[in-house]
Order: structure tokens, then C-alpha cells, then sequence
């Protein structure tokens, strides 16, 4: 009787990469498997098919030879569905339970990573600085390179995982790896500390970093400072520090990505028969002509006043907003002039504040509807 393709087996293409193959044999694996199917002899033979399928095409030099030659190429060289569940199993859980295939000597642990705010103000996030900053950590114990045993000494293997940092536990037809409770994965035990860092490996200070902040960050930006986190455990390599920008408010300015916004406030005598003001911007002043009937909340746009973002490109603008500002503790001559000036307005009418009666016709209009 013809053997199944085991493409179709595991339900992939025949493209499929590693991870999807190994995917869809934990699918089939787990759906057939005896122990949820008692006395089920139809999904006992699908579960040792799938084992045949994923023991080939895991397998890079038997997929190679199935796909050239079919099963005739990989004939007597698989288990045939007697696969040693605790190798499979382990290496498809491993990412779950700790461990992988066959077990693994115990791997030296990274030292913890570090988180840094830095306050920068505007003009700082626009064009750069070199920063110091001033951060509590660990280093590795000098007096036991970072091994934790007293000088002299050195750490023993574990007698309850034999130095691998793990142990295994057969549950079943599954075999997994987990973490060893006598050594919490280190693999080592120390019967004698050191006494200048008790046993850690690493001892506390402050230490200070220069810290280069490139021009154009922004809020959230971070820079990596590798190996400047905390030591690692029993001497292993250092983490790294993070140090996350974080712009201050600007009292006249604010920040849109690459754009910058401001208000202006202008006298009514500039928004009426125009002027020229000065303008702040991140480089200096520079001259901004308002035109004759401009109106409040108009938008002046500065070309390349803005920032120039770290991720390159080209500088933004400077949007600025013109507020027109009331006139306040008015002389009683400029009160007297305001007057006469009303008088010669209101006989203009429309011609002069379109807007204003136009929106004085519609609210009469609006109301003479609603007493219709």
C-alpha cells in the first residue's frame, strides 16, 4: 500500500519553511496524539504518520532526498512512527518549558538592561549635545571576577542537574525540560562566598556616562548604550542602558514631528492695514510681513524654520498663527477716536465686514424660521 505524501500529512506546501512545518506537525501532534485519543486507532496511526512526516522534513538532508526521489529516497531511515517523543516534544515545547532537544549545558546569563530619562529642552532635541548623566548599577566583583565564590575558590557543578541547569520530567509520553530548583538554572553552586559581594558576582555603584544625543530627537527616541546595564550573574556579560529622550515644553514653540508651531499676537491696526514683525525662530529672528485685511488665525508658513529629524530628510517648517489682539486700558482720546472710527465703519456695512453680516443674516434668517 503507497505511503501518504507527508506534505499532505502536515497540510503545508511543499515551500514551507522550518518554522511552518514545525507548526503544523504540533497541530497534527497534538490533535492525535494517544493520550487524547484512547483506544483511537485511527488517530494513532495519523499521529505516528505525522511523526514520519516531521522526522523527514525537519531533517534538511531527508527533505532533501524525499523531495528529489520521494519515499524511496529516505526508505529505512526513519522511525517509523516510534519517534522518541521526548526529543521531539522537548524540542517543539522547548521555547514553553526552558529547555530543547537532548538538553544543553546551562549558558551564562546577560546582566539586566537599564532604563535612562533624559530632559532635554527644545533647542537641545534640535541641534544635539553631549549629555553626563549619572547612573546607580552593578559591575562584576573584582575580588571574584564576577563568580561569586571567595578568591581562591570556585563554583561546583550542581548535583541535582549535574551542571546543565535543568532537569527533566517525564509526564506521560512527554518528556520536558525545566528550570533545576536546587541551582535556579546557573548550573554551578557555591559552597563558599565571596565575602565582598556575598556570593552576588556583582557590587553597586554610581558611575557616570557621557551620552552623545544626536541633533533632531524627539520625545520617545531612545539611544542603546551596550554592555552599560547591570552585571551580569556570575560573571556573565553586562546588559545595556537605555537613555529615552524626553523634550521639555517650550514656552513658544511647540513640536509636530518635523514642523514647529507658534502664535503671534498683531494689533488691530497690523491685521487691518498690514505691517512687518520680527519672528522668533531656533536660528534667530527673521522678518514676517503680515498683508493689509488679515484675518485671526491665519497661518504663516516659514520655509526650513523647523527641525531636521534624526532619521535625515529635509528640515521642516514654522507654522505661525496670528492672534489678533484687543487693545486694553485705552486713553479716553483713543476711546473717542475708536468711536468715530465705529461710526465711519458701520456705514460701510457689508462692503467692509462681509463675514460678520453675513453671519448676521443667516442667525435672522434662522430665527424668523423657527417663528414661521
Amino acid at each position: 500500500m503507497s505511503k501518504s505524501d507527508y506534505y499532505e500529512i502536515l497540510g503545508v506546501s511543499r515551500d514551507a519553511s522550518e518554522a511552518e512545518i514545525k507548526k503544523a506537525y504540533r497541530r497534527v501532534a497534538m490533535k492525535n496524539h494517544p493520550d487524547r485519543n484512547p483506544d483511537n486507532k485511527e488517530a494513532e496511526d495519523k499521529f505516528k504518520e505525522a511523526n514520519e512526516a516531521f522526522e523527514v522534513l525537519s531533517d534538511s538532508e531527508k527533505r532533501a532526498r524525499y523531495d528529489q526521489f520521494g519515499h524511496a529516497g529516505v526508505e529505512g531511515q526513519t522511525s517509523q512512527g516510534h519517534a522518541d517523543f521526548g526529543d521531539i516534544f522537548g524540542d517543539i515545547f522547548g521555547d514553553i518549558f526552558g529547555g530543547g532537544r537532548g538538553g544543553s549545558r546551562s549558558r551564562v546569563a546577560k546582566g539586566a538592561d537599564l532604563r535612562y530619562n533624559l530632559e532635554l529642552s527644545l533647542e537641545e532635541a534640535v541641534k544635539g549635545k553631549t549629555a553626563k548623566i549619572r547612573i546607580p548599577s552593578t559591575v562584576n566583583c573584582d575580588a571574584c571576577n564576577g563568580s561569586g565564590a571567595k578568591p581562591g575558590t570556585t563554583p561546583v557543578d550542581c548535583s541535582t542537574c549535574n551542571g546543565v541547569g535543568q532537569v527533566r520530567m517525564q509526564q506521560g509520553f512527554f518528556s520536558v525540560q525545566q528550570t533545576c530548583p536546587s541551582c535556579h538554572g546557573a548550573g554551578k553552586l557555591i559552597k563558599d562566598p565571596c565575602p565582598n559581594c556575598r556570593g552576588q558576582g556583582f557590587v553597586e555603584e554610581t558611575k557616570t556616562l557621557s551620552v552623545k544625543v544626536p541633533a533632531g530627537v524627539d520625545t520617545g527616541d531612545r539611544i542603546r548604550l551596550t554592555g552599560e546595564g547591570q552585571a551580569g550573574p556570575r560573571g556573565g556579560p553586562p546588559g545595556d542602558l537605555y537613555v529615552e529622550m524626553h523634550v521639555q515644553p517650550h514656552q513658544i514653540f511647540q513640536r509636530d514631528g518635523r514642523d514647529l508651531h507658534c502664535e503671534i499676537p498683531i494689533s488691530f491696526v497690523d491685521a487691518a492695514i498690514g505691517g512687518e514683525l520680527e519672528v522668533p525662530t531656533l536660528d534667530g529672528r527673521v522678518k514676517l510681513k503680515i498683508p493689509a485685511e488679515t484675518q485671526t488665525g491665519k497661518l504663516f508658513r516659514l520655509r526650513s524654520k523647523g527641525v531636521t529629524s534624526i532619521r535625515g530628510g529635509s528640515a521642516g517648517d514654522l507654522l505661525c498663527r496670528v492672534v489678533m489682539e484687543t487693545p486694553v486700558n485705552l486713553t479716553n482720546r483713543q476711546k473717542e477716536l475708536l468711536e468715530e472710527f465705529q461710526e465711519i465703519y458701520e456705514s460701510q456695512g457689508k462692503r467692509q465686514s462681509p463675514k460678520r453680516f453675513s453671519w448676521f443674516d443667516g442667525v435672522k434668517k434662522f430665527v424668523d424660521g423657527l417663528r414661521a
